[in-house]
């Protein structure tokens, strides 16, 4: 499924017009983005969290030149599904 097929449904569910289903969806998803960014963690209650987790620096290979190359520390963003949205999966997934 892409953005736009998510568009598409969100709107013929509720009525709402698919131009401000799109700006609701990337005005969400940029808060998000934003959030994370200034180190501020999300937690959708019955979804989901949207964390940064720290990666310590680390030595890693170029393999074109063969060299040494140091990796500095950095946060790469996460999401940690809710128990409730694992269990739905799950519970789907078994009567496919």
């Amino acid at each position: 499924m892409r953005k736009s097929d998510l568009i598409t449904i969100i709107s013929e569910k509720t009525g709402i017009p698919k131009v401000d289903v799109l700006v609701t969806l990337e005005t969400m998803l940029g808060e998000i983005k934003n959030n994370l960014a200034a180190g501020r963690n999300i937690y959708i209650r019955g979804f989901g969290s949207f964390v940064t987790k720290k990666r310590a620096a680390k030595l890693g290979r170029n393999i074109k030149y063969n060299t040494t190359v140091q990796i500095p520390e950095h946060f790469v963003p996460a999401f940690k599904p809710a128990k409730e949205f694992m269990e739905e999966v799950r519970n789907k997934r078994k009567s496919e």
